[in-house]
């Protein structure tokens, strides 16, 4: 992995970036693995939304955006459709769970 200075031309560049997405989508990936293994924890509608965690989340991505010097509002934007998908699918699996 380069670092951005390091890049001689748009190829280059591109290539980076395409590479770090491709990482960004494995660590979705792996996320989206233990939150397939949380379910066995969880027994209800309330746990899987887990709201208290939910809020708790966002806050503390939106302090890692701000630390990192990016958009709080662009990343909570980013956590909270990531969640509300993970949710949906925890929600799947708990009804399967519940048969």
């Amino acid at each position: 992995m380069k670092l951005p200075h390091e890049c001689r031309d748009i190829e280059d560049v591109r290539q980076q970036i395409d590479e770090i997405d491709n990482k960004i989508i494995e660590l979705i990936g792996k996320r989206f693995s233990f939150i397939r293994e949380i379910i066995k924890f969880k027994s209800n509608k309330d746990e899987v939304y887990a709201k208290n965690r939910f809020l708790e989340v966002i806050r503390k991505r939106r302090e890692i955006a701000s630390f990192h010097q990016l958009n709080p509002d662009i990343i909570e934007k980013i956590y909270r459709i990531l969640m509300e998908y993970f949710i949906e699918e925890q929600l799947e699996l708990l009804k399967k769970k519940q048969k």
